[in-house]
């Protein structure tokens, strides 16, 4: 993709796309936060809502525009570790944290589709 931005920034890419944010700053490590696409809540219930209503057709449509999909982490927050002296600066993986699970009144919809 080979975005860049001064934070806070915001970037719009296709809901289909995964990718990776480096956040750098002279003098701190950086850091790679992988940004995943999950199921979005109500995407799951509009996607059961094809299956009974629009069928296969609704299905692809959703499917291929990624309607159904949402990006995680969203917003990306990061939080930069200082070089120490002697220290090379380097590029630390950081691991997304878990997405919440739907609010219990969609888990409901999601059920009784």
């Amino acid at each position: 993709m080979g975005y860049q931005c001064l934070t806070p920034c915001t970037v719009q890419v296709s809901r289909k796309d995964e990718f990776s944010v480096i956040v750098s700053k002279p003098g701190y490590h950086s850091a790679e936060m992988p940004v995943r696409t999950q199921l979005a809540g109500a995407g799951a219930a509009g996607f059961a809502g094809n299956v009974i209503l629009g069928g296969v057709v609704g299905m692809g449509v959703d499917a291929a525009t990624g309607s159904t999909l949402e990006h995680f982490p969203n917003p990306v927050v990061v939080t930069l570790t200082p070089v120490r002296a002697g220290e090379r600066p380097s590029i630390r993986k950081l691991t997304p944290p878990m997405p919440e699970p739907p609010p219990p009144e969609q888990q409901q919809q999601m059920s009784a589709n």
